[in-house]
C-alpha cells in the first residue's frame, strides 16, 4: 500500500500509523493531516476512492465529511462576529425575526452555535427531498417550539445546526452560507472545501461507504429521539452533493479541513489571510453545557461551535485549551490552542463509532507522541 504526501521526520508516528490503517484494511481510502501555527507538517494520503478498489485516492480526492462540517459552519459564523456583524449573544430574531415564534424569542445564536437551542429536529418527519429545501427546512425551524429550556442542556442539532446557523448568516449577508463561505473563508485560504458542491467537482469524489455489520443498540441514555435521517447511500446521489446542508453534507479532505480549522490555533496568522481576531478564537472555548447530551446520550461540553476538552471527553486529547467535533462515520477534527496544532482526518470508509472510533484517535495519540520528544 502506497502512502502519498508528506511528512516530517518528528510526526514519523503518524505515518506509521496511517500506514497500518490501510494496510490492515481499517480504512478503504483515507487522508490524513497536521498544522502547525497554520503550517503543514503532515499531508498524507493513500488507499482506494472506490469499493472496488479501481480508483486510486488522490491529493485532490474529497468526499464529505458529515458533521465534521459543522466547524466550518461555525467557523462562518464566528468571521461574520470578528467583524461586528453578529453577535454571540444577541436572540437569533434580531436577525432573523420569524424565529421568536412559539416561545423562541430568548434564544441567542451561542445556544445555535452550542446544540442548546432545544431544536435538534423537525417537529415533522423530513425526506431528504425536504432537507434540500432551504425554505421549507427554516421555515419549519422558525415556527416550532423548543423542546427543553433553551440554554440548560445539549441536545445534538444533527441537521437543523447548519439550518439555523445558515440561515441567521443569509439574513445579515443575503448570501447562502456556500456562497458566504466559498467566497469569505475557503478561497483566501486556497481550501478545497465545499458546502453545496459543483459538478466540475464530481469526478473527484469518493462516495462514502456504509458502515458493515449490524448497528449498534439504542443508547438508553438518550432522552430525545430525533426523526430526520440520512443514509450513506442518499449521499451518492446528485441532489445531497448540490444542495447546501451545512451540518453535514461538507466534502474535503484532511488537508483543506485542517488548512481552515487551523485559524483558531494560530491566531489567524495563516499564509495568506487573516479571518479571526484572537479574543474571537478565545469565544469559542466559551462553555455553553456540561453533561450528557439528550440525543446523543454520552458526556458532552459544548462550547460556541465546538466540543470542548474535559476529563470525560469522548476523544483522547492532551491539552486543555482543545475543541473539536467529528462526523458520522468517523473523520475527525481537532485544534490545540496549547499545542497550537490542528489535526484533520478524513476517511471514507464509514463506522458506526462516531467520536469513539479507533482510528482517528490512533493517529491523534501518535500526533501527540511528537511533542514528547
Amino acid at each position: 500500500m502506497e502512502i502519498q504526501g508528506t511528512c516530517s521526520d518528528r510526526f514519523g508516528a503518524v505515518r506509521e500509523v496511517f500506514t497500518d490503517l490501510l494496510r490492515s484494511g481499517a480504512d478503504l481510502g483515507a487522508s490524513v493531516a497536521v498544522y502547525l501555527d497554520g503550517e503543514p507538517v503532515v499531508d498524507l494520503w493513500g488507499g482506494y476512492a472506490d469499493q472496488a478498489r479501481s480508483r486510486p485516492w488522490q491529493r485532490d480526492t474529497i468526499t464529505n465529511v458529515w458533521s465534521t462540517t459543522k466547524t466550518m459552519t461555525a467557523l462562518c459564523a464566528l468571521v461574520l462576529a470578528d467583524r461586528g456583524e453578529l453577535d454571540l449573544y444577541a436572540p437569533v430574531a434580531k436577525y432573523w425575526p420569524e424565529f421568536s415564534a412559539a416561545g423562541k424569542s430568548r434564544i441567542e445564536i451561542r445556544h445555535l452555535l452550542g446544540h442548546t437551542a432545544g431544536l435538534p429536529d423537525w417537529d415533522s418527519h423530513m425526506t431528504l427531498d425536504d432537507l434540500c429545501d432551504w425554505e421549507k427546512a427554516t421555515s419549519l425551524l422558525a415556527g416550532q417550539s423548543p423542546r427543553w429550556e433553551p440554554g440548560t442542556a445539549s441536545g445534538y442539532h444533527r441537521f437543523t445546526h447548519g439550518f439555523l446557523i445558515g440561515e441567521v448568516i443569509r439574513r445579515i449577508c443575503r448570501q447562502s452560507i456556500g456562497t458566504f463561505f466559498a467566497e469569505q473563508i475557503a478561497a483566501p485560504l486556497d481550501a478545497d472545501f465545499h458546502i453545496g458542491l459543483t459538478a466540475e467537482n464530481d469526478p473527484r469524489v469518493s462516495d462514502v461507504v456504509p458502515a458493515s455489520g449490524p448497528a449498534p443498540a439504542a443508547n438508553p441514555r438518550v432522552s430525545i429521539p430525533v426523526g430526520a435521517y440520512v443514509t450513506a447511500e442518499d449521499t451518492w446521489t446528485t441532489q445531497w452533493r448540490r444542495a447546501e446542508i451545512p451540518a453535514a453534507a461538507g466534502y474535503g479532505n484532511a488537508r483543506s479541513v485542517a488548512a481552515l480549522q487551523s485559524v483558531l490555533v494560530s491566531g489567524s496568522r495563516t499564509p495568506k489571510a487573516r479571518l479571526l481576531s484572537e479574543d474571537t478564537c478565545r469565544a469559542v472555548f466559551d462553555e455553553q453545557s456540561h453533561g450528557t447530551d439528550l440525543v446523543l446520550g454520552i458526556p458532552v461540553r459544548f462550547g460556541v461551535g465546538y466540543a470542548l476538552n474535559t476529563s470525560d471527553a469522548p476523544v483522547s486529547i492532551a491539552n486543555p485549551r482543545t475543541c473539536y467535533w467529528g462526523g458520522r462515520g468517523g473523520s475527525l477534527v481537532v485544534n490545540d490552542l496549547d499545542a497550537r496544532m490542528t489535526f484533520a482526518y478524513v476517511m471514507n470508509r464509514m463506522t458506526y463509532l462516531g467520536l469513539n472510533d479507533p482510528r482517528g484517535q490512533r493517529l491523534l495519540k501518535a500526533c501527540y507522541e511528537a511533542f514528547k520528544r
